[in-house]
Parts: structure tokens; sequence; C-alpha cells
């Protein structure tokens, strides 16, 4: 068959060509029996190099269209239901015959096939062997329904075809075409059953190929995204907080020496710009440094976009802020947005609720972010009991966060009444 597509198994490959070697020995026997014993040789020449190069041509054909079904772009259907002894759909889920224009190109190739198989067993008994490909060819082609008769026809024909020939019939004329006819069934009833195991490895090898691209895909996003905001705190904790320490002791310095001379007063001015100069710099590193949904919006917004996403989970999701927004450090920002994401990720997959409310809340000296669903519920001081209940990871990993900020978690559930989590975050006077 040329090429061989990547889902044929080696044992599909090997029927396939067995089949076409068997055709090729069959008819090259009964040309060669039939020209030494002198019947009808120009004849059966003509007509043996006929149905060949038929035969080639089908083959042929149905090679060129299994190579394109199996291109990405390509929507060509093989001859038939593939071709002779090509790739077969289960004979269950066949088209009718005649339905497409390739089916019909694949029913008048096998009827052809038969036609010229039938006059070189006219000229010689010793082409009726060819019965047993056409058997193969019957079962393959046609749905079982329609195959089925015309085997036990074929198988008719090929023993009366015997006892024409000889003026009689014995147990061999009789046994032969019928047990070719059965192994024929059976032959192709395993070829499908091969075929279908292939198809189904390689559909679950695909399906297992892009799960783990889109997981390395999602992995190799959320170390990006970790490490990002990894930075941004690093840059927050250290750079930034050492020029606002620098700043405020210039400041301190500037106002303790007040009878310092003009020059020195004036280095101190210029050291203090520069410092802010740097600190501005710092914190537009930092909000670069930031999560994606931080990225040209506020906390509040970003927030209410992630609402407004969880109600596709029909969740009766509401979003409110309560007091005046002020800027909020980074780190600040990114720990409230991911708690935010965990709660409502552990309503979604846990809590089975069909209402729940965020809340942002300014306080003078604090910001908080307040969870509330009407779900199950559950023991905040007795772990998961069964798997739908969660791990209760993602709680520790958002006390961790908060902690790394100066922040705390509370959580107050009860069975069969809701979870309320409020996270709370201490602001200071001057807000890095």
């Amino acid at each position: 068959m040329g090429e061989i597509a990547l889902s044929d198994s080696v044992a599909l490959v090997l029927l396939r060509r067995a089949e076409h070697v068997l055709f090729a020995a069959l008819l090259v026997v009964g040309l060669v029996r039939s020209v030494l014993d002198d019947r009808h040789p120009a004849a059966v020449l003509a007509v043996a190099l006929a149905v060949g190069t038929w035969y080639a041509v089908g083959v042929g054909l149905a090679h060129r269209a299994h190579t394109r079904a199996a291109e990405p772009t390509g929507h060509a259907e093989p001859i038939g239901r593939v071709g002779p002894v090509g790739r077969v759909e289960p004979i269950g889920r066949a088209e009718p015959i005649g339905r497409a224009p390739t089916r019909s190109l694949g029913l008048t190739w096998l009827l052809t096939l038969t036609v010229g198989c039938t006059v070189l067993v006219v000229l010689s008994v010793d082409f009726v062997w060819l019965a047993f490909i056409l058997f193969l060819l019957y079962t393959q082609l046609l749905p079982l329904g329609a195959a089925l008769p015309a085997v036990a026809v074929l198988t008719a024909g090929a023993i009366a075809a015997f006892g024409l020939h000889r003026g009689r019939l014995d147990p061999a004329a009789v046994l032969g075409p019928v047990i070719g006819a059965a192994v024929a069934v059976v032959i192709t009833l395993v070829y499908q059953g091969l075929r279908r195991e292939a198809d189904t490895r390689a559909r679950l090898l695909a399906e297992l190929t892009a799960a783990q691209d889109q997981l390395a895909a999602t992995e190799r996003r959320a170390g990006t995204l970790a490490e990002r905001e990894r930075l941004a705190r690093e840059i927050h904790d250290t750079v930034a907080q050492s020029l606002s320490s620098i700043i405020l002791l210039l400041r301190t310095a500037r106002n303790a020496y007040l009878d310092a001379p003009p020059a020195a007063r004036q280095q101190l001015d210029t050291a203090a710009t520069a410092a802010h100069s740097a600190l501005d710099d710092t914190r537009r590193l930092v909000r670069a440094l930031a999560p994606a949904e931080l990225v040209g919006r506020s906390l509040p917004e970003a927030l209410r976009r992630l609402t407004e996403t969880t109600r596709e989970f029909e969740l009766d999701t509401r979003f409110t802020v309560d007091g005046e927004p002020y800027p909020l450090p980074t780190p600040v920002e990114v720990t409230l947005l991911r708690a935010a994401q965990e709660a409502l990720g552990n309503v979604r997959s846990h809590a089975v609720a069909r209402r729940v409310v965020v809340t942002l809340t300014f306080l003078p000296h604090a910001v908080s972010l307040d969870v509330a669903d009407d779900g199950r519920g559950f023991d905040p001081a007795h772990p998961a009991v069964d798997a739908t209940a969660g791990t209760r990871l993602g709680l520790s990993a958002m006390r961790a966060r908060l902690a790394e900020v100066g922040g705390s978690l509370v959580i107050e559930s009860v069975p069969g009444q809701g979870t309320a989590l409020s996270a709370t975050i201490p602001i200071a006077d001057e807000a890095a």
C-alpha cells in the first residue's frame, strides 16, 4: 500500500499487503496453468492482464484517498468504505452504498472486478480461487447485511464453476469455496476489530498528547506568573522599602540641620529628588510585574471582572465596594486578587451554592475582602471527610500568602448554612 498512516498497526498493514500478494499469486498461477494446458491462452492472457490492471488501479486510488484523508487538511474519502483492503470502518456503522460519489465508485470497481474474475473462471477453472479475494473484498467494502448474501451467491457460483468444468461435483469442490468464504468473513471481522483498536489507541494517544501539551503550557504560564509575582514582592520589600527609608532619612536630616550651609541643603534636596525618581521607577517596575488581571486596571475593576466570569458557572455572583478606594501596594492587590480567585474557585467546586457575594472594603488603616456564599458549608475545625469537600490546601496557601503581607484570614462556616471568608491586610499610612 506504499506509505503507511501513523494510526495503522503492523498487523493491519501486513493483512492488507498479504491480500494483494495473494491476489497476484492466484492470478499468476491460474494464468500459467491455463497457458500450459492450452485453454484459450490468448483470451486468458488478455483478460488476466485487464483484471490485474483493474485491481491495481483500485489499490492505487484507495491508497491515494487514504493518504489524503490522513493529512490534517485532507477531506477526501477513500474508495468504497476505503478501497480494496484499505482503511475499513466498523461494519455496524457503514453508510449505504451509493450515498457518496466515492462509494458509488467503489461499488463500480468491485462489480467490474467481479465480472472480470467471472470471465476468467468461465475460460479456466484454475481461476476459481480468485473467489477468495472477492470474499474478502465483499466483506470489507459492503455493509454486513449486503456482504453476506453476496458472499453466499459468490460461493454458489464457485461451486457451480467446478461442476461445469469437471462435469461432476465432489466434496472438495463444495467444501473449498464454503471454507474459503467462512475464513474470509472471519479474517475481515478480525481485521476490523484490529482497526478499531488501532483507531482507539491513536485517538487516546492524540488526546493524551494534547492534554500533556496543555498541562505543560499551563504549568509554564503558572510558573511565569509566580516568578513575576515573586520578583515584584522582592523588589517591593527590598529596593522600594530601602528607597522609602532613604527618602525619610534625607527629609529628617534636612529638617534637623536648618543651619547647614546652603550647598549642603541643596545636596540633600538633590539626593532626595534622585531617591524619589528611583522609587517611582521601582514602583513602575513592580506594577509591570503584576498579574495580567491587574495590568491597566485597579483592584476593584479586576475583582468585578472576576465575579462576572464566575456568573458563567450559573452562580448569582455580586460584587460591592465599601469605603473610598485608595491606591494599594502591588503585593497587597495581588494577594487580595489571588484570595478572591481561590475563594470563588472553592465555591464553584465544593460549596454547591446558588449565590455568592464578594465585598472589598477600604478602611482607614486596612483593606479587607469578604466572600460569602449560601452553599452547604463545612466545619473549619475538621479536615474534609470526602473528595468533594476539597483538600484545604487552597486555604492554607491563602493564609500563607496573606501572612507574607501581614494579613490574616478568618473563616466562618456551619454545615448546611454557607461559608463566609474574610481576608484583612493592614495598610501603613505611607503605603509603598
